[in-house]
């Protein structure tokens, strides 16, 4: 099946008086047309850089290096000249950033900003612009759209800036939606709400998410298929039900734990991953969570593991799937137990 977008070996590093610290360790990830992907990992990993990278965003003293190869919809986007990559920003790709105050100008009226993308875009007059521009504000469950469109971000609450972020996003029906950590600092309700926006705004305009987020609980509603990232590279990818119910690899795990369970006790305790990642100016040469693991081997430290394949969508990189590594339970031996978290 073709893909919208493919990544391979996207490598992107930022020079810094200490040295190039490699936020990204040369990762592939691909997605499907009118399919939602999630990016998930702790904070630092490199999932926003990715994101970035995709739109061809990283700015000095960020550099994607060379070799890193980036496909959208068949076209080379580290090829794209200036006129070409105006068209594919905001036209095909969009994105939404995790801070909506800090993203929309201040000074410029919330519908101002989103009839910038339709005039530069769709060649609207300033008149259609306008009332698609209300049409917008309706569509993501802004109330009184017609009063709203002429208020200033500050004016309005976390949750509808969010929603103006969406219908920026969403205004030129692009094929591709990158959500940038969309409910953070958003109340449960609002998170919900926001989530269940973005499949529906999806489904309408057949496009598909990158969806990129720290937390589990957020992606089991909306994702496909989950890549789970650490330390500039991906530990484990697959299906949503492989991710939480076919769990292959450490870290992964302990994300999971992590996510309180509604089945759970009331004061249940949620476990903490001990330790720290690893300084990416020097990366480790072995698995870059091995000083975290609990079932660490001296060859963890050694050498990364390449990525074991147990379906045709589902694959990790742990030395535990090795065929002389010990039997650990719910990891790469699912006799004893299916499912542990």
């Amino acid at each position: 099946m073709s893909k919208l977008l493919e990544i391979e070996d996207l490598r992107v590093c930022y020079h810094t008086y200490q040295g190039d610290v490699q936020s990204v360790r040369g990762i592939d990830l691909d997605i499907g047309y009118e399919e939602s992907v999630a990016l998930v990992g702790e904070s630092g990993c490199g999932k926003s850089v990715t994101g970035k990278s995709i739109l061809r965003l990283i700015q000095a003293p960020g550099e994607i290096r060379e070799g890193s190869r980036i496909t959208f919809d068949g076209r080379d986007v580290m090829a794209m000249s200036k006129k070409e990559l105006r068209a594919y920003r905001g036209g095909e790709a969009s994105i939404i950033f995790q801070d909506a105050l800090a993203s929309l100008n201040p000074t410029m009226t919330v519908g101002r900003q989103i009839m910038e993308n339709l005039l530069y875009h769709r060649r609207l007059s300033k008149k259609e612009a306008k009332a698609e521009a209300v049409r917008l504000l309706e569509s993501v469950g802004i109330p009184k759209a017609e009063q709203r469109v002429n208020q200033y971000p500050h004016e309005l609450s976390g949750g509808m800036r969010q929603r103006v972020m969406i219908a920026i996003a969403f205004a030129c029906q692009p094929k591709l939606l990158i959500a940038d950590e969309p409910t953070t600092a958003l109340d449960v309700t609002i998170q919900s709400q926001i989530l269940k926006l973005l499949k529906q705004l999806q489904t309408e305009n057949h496009t598909s998410i990158l969806l990129i987020t720290h937390d589990l609980g957020v992606v089991a509603s909306i994702a496909e298929r989950i890549f789970v990232m650490y330390s500039g590279v991906i530990m484990e990818r697959g299906s949503g039900e492989d991710i939480f119910y076919r769990t292959r690899h450490p870290y992964t795990r302990a994300l999971l734990r992590a996510v309180p369970r509604l089945d759970g006790d009331s004061k249940q305790t949620l476990d903490s991953i001990e330790g720290t990642p690893p300084d990416l100016i020097a990366p480790p040469t072995g698995c870059p969570f091995a000083q975290r693991c609990k079932y660490c081997m001296p060859v963890c430290e050694k050498q990364m593991p390449e990525s074991t394949a147990f379906s045709e969508r589902h694959s990790a990189a742990c030395w535990l799937h090795h065929e002389m590594a010990p039997k650990v339970a719910g990891i790469n031996d699912f006799a004893e137990v299916l499912r542990e978290v």
